[in-house]
């Protein structure tokens, strides 16, 4: 149902968004991105404030509100937070991720953990945000932890980046890039939240860009998953499929252009 400019908002449905991806190739995936982390830190997008802010409005009124930014990486939704709360701290599993943090944002307690084991005390923060992470987390194990940390009706969310193939020129790119990470063939919404630890799971809709050129969206395609984990050939192929297509599409031939995004984010009240 409508929200105003902000998009829309909905219950979350129940099936998982990775239904019937084998576990070995989805494990392999969700561990890829460390040997690219410089290039994550630096083509990757931001996230909207105002996703963030709808994120976290169930408890803007506490003081002072403190976050944890879960799954951090290069600390892309970290830097955001960081316009709006004073006491943010990150988790982060990767070795090489979670030194572009430190790097990037030296003041940010950054520390070492993953979802399903994350290094803070019982009740500690008031929301946890997951920026392009959540769909990788074993649910079974990471729910009821991530609920361990937070503090009576804290939230959790989940944003995602999807790039939004409603626009025919997206679609063209994505099918170049054998890409299934976008608006109308991936949604996150998906993932089931509702349950013994958490209720009332919303998501809403935001939009969103980034200014790239045929260059600079071939190494942020780079960056994704699917391309990270093929072979040295098969990626340099896809990669100059793309670039192609970027040159040859009038949208995109010409120097910088705006790549839409749909900001996708899943909140959900802890029960």
């Amino acid at each position: 149902m409508p929200a105003g400019p902000r998009g829309y908002r909905g219950r979350v449905g129940s099936s998982s968004a990775f239904d019937g991806v084998d576990p070995e190739i989805r494990a392999l995936r969700a561990s890829s991105f460390g040997g690219q982390a410089a290039a994550y830190a630096k083509e990757r997008p931001d996230y909207p404030d105002d996703a963030l802010l709808w994120a976290l409005e169930p408890v803007s009124g506490r003081a002072p509100l403190r976050v944890l930014d879960l799954a951090a990486g290069t600390g892309k939704l970290t830097e955001v937070l960081l316009r709006h709360v004073a006491d943010v701290v990150a988790v982060e599993p990767d070795a090489a991720m979670l030194a572009q943090l430190r790097r990037r944002l030296p003041g940010v307690r950054a520390l070492a953990g993953t979802a399903e084991r994350i290094p803070l005390e019982d009740g500690s923060v008031d929301a946890i945000v997951v920026g392009q992470a959540l769909h990788w987390f074993d649910l079974d194990r990471s729910v009821p932890e991530m609920a361990r940390v937070l503090a009576p009706g804290g939230v959790l969310a989940g944003l995602w980046n999807l790039d939004d193939d409603r626009v025919p020129w997206v679609q063209g790119m994505k099918e170049a890039a054998a890409s299934t990470v976008s608006f109308r063939q991936w949604w996150p919404a998906s993932i089931p939240l509702e349950g013994p630890h958490f209720r009332v799971v919303e998501h809403a809709e935001f939009a969103h860009g980034q200014r790239r050129t045929a260059e600079s969206m071939a190494a942020t395609i780079a960056t994704h998953s699917h391309v990270l984990t093929l072979s040295k050939a098969e990626r340099a192929e896809l990669l100059a499929r793309v670039l192609g297509y970027l040159r040859s599409t009038p949208e995109t031939a010409h120097g910088e252009f705006e790549l839409p995004i749909t900001t996708v984010t899943v909140r959900a009240l802890l029960a």
